[in-house]
């Protein structure tokens, strides 16, 4: 079993920075892929970056290239991601994911989810 805790949403405003965490917890979740995904209200749940803990692959959506980093803290056990100019169209419930094998974008390929930290970016 793998335990997930995000902390770090907030109201900000656009252009503003927030900075999301994730805490992983449990014996086996540095095999899988963590994922940061979101989903705004009406809409799909996305994938927006996602790590592996052991070699170099990361994942961004197009829509935050060059905006969000996703980083992983091995002796922490923390997944981040940073998220500078922000837009309204990031607003959503950000939730940190893993139990993926591989690197997908597909939200069911992932077993384990955090309770989800809310977004809110004002124009």
């Amino acid at each position: 079993q793998v335990q997930l805790v995000e902390s770090g949403g907030g109201l900000v405003q656009a252009g503003g920075s927030l900075r999301l965490s994730c805490a992983a917890s449990g014996r086996t979740f540095k095999r899988y892929i963590m994922g940061w995904f979101r989903q705004a209200p009406g809409k799909e749940r996305e994938l927006v970056a996602a790590i592996s803990w052991s070699d170099s692959r990361i994942y961004y959506a197009d829509a935050v290239k060059d905006r969000f980093t996703i980083s992983r803290d091995n002796a922490k056990n923390t997944v981040s991601l940073q998220m500078n100019s922000l837009k309204p169209e990031d607003t959503a419930v950000y939730y940190c994911a893993t139990g993926s094998y591989g690197l997908t974008t597909q939200a069911r390929s992932y077993a384990y989810w955090g309770q989800g930290t809310e977004v809110t970016v004002s124009s």
